[in-house]
């Protein structure tokens, strides 16, 4: 044992260099923890987030639509909207009722991207940022009754955050995720009623990995591909 061990000592520079090993085809380069995939990868996703908006909890809908390559970078747009509308303390324009109930209320277009920062065959940490611009109005009933609302006000927002996720099986799992939404580009009064958290916690399927389980007919609840190595 002590010959080898000062062989590999003496042996010269060029000779380690031609013995280093290669990194693994199927891993990040400077990332093993990160596998890569054996292909770019198309994603349709319902994102359903929830936020504190002047103090109400509520519910932001959306649709994401991008791409997932083979490094674990994604990227896509996404569209969002308030679901419900949430009391303003902004004031109410010269037509509203008295007794009526002003509602802030906004959508907007957005772009994403995110990374992996650290996975396993269970676990997946990833880093994500949206840059979105739409409008912000408040509906309101106007002394005749009807519905009317306020001239759309620009609004952009920046949103970065962090999620997590853990699959349970091969082809379902669940995740959360907590970020901060930020306002850009709109008055003052608008942006300390929409600014605040972000966060949410989901169940998730993948469907690529549903179909490939059902096509092989392993099954369903099966825990021997989610062991490590």
């Amino acid at each position: 044992m002590r010959v080898v061990l000062l062989g590999l000592v003496l042996l010269p520079v060029g000779a380690q260099a031609q013995s280093a090993p290669v990194p693994r085809a199927d891993t990040v380069l400077r990332r093993p923890a990160i596998l890569r995939l054996p292909h770019n990868r198309f994603v349709a996703q319902y994102d359903s987030r929830y936020s504190i908006i002047n103090r109400h909890f509520t519910t932001i809908n959306g649709l994401k639509l991008g791409i997932e390559f083979k490094n674990r970078f994604r990227t896509g747009a996404a569209i969002y909207f308030l679901s419900t509308g949430v009391p303003t303390r902004r004031a109410k324009p010269e037509n509203a009722a008295e007794d009526a109930d002003a509602e802030l209320r906004f959508r907007y277009l957005a772009v994403y991207a995110g990374y992996a920062l650290l996975e396993t065959k269970r676990w997946e940490l990833s880093a994500n940022l949206q840059l979105g611009t739409g409008s912000a109005y408040v509906r309101y009933q106007n002394a005749a009754g009807d519905l009317d609302k306020t001239p759309h006000d620009f609004l952009g927002v920046v949103e970065p955050a962090m999620a997590a996720q853990l699959r349970v099986f091969r082809w379902a799992g669940v995740g959360t995720g907590l970020g901060w939404r930020q306002p850009v580009f709109v008055p003052a009064a608008i942006q300390k009623e929409l600014n605040g958290p972000v966060f949410y916690l989901r169940g998730n399927v993948f469907l690529g990995e549903l179909i490939k389980v059902m096509k092989d007919k392993e099954p369903l609840f099966t825990q021997s591909n989610m062991r490590p190595d």
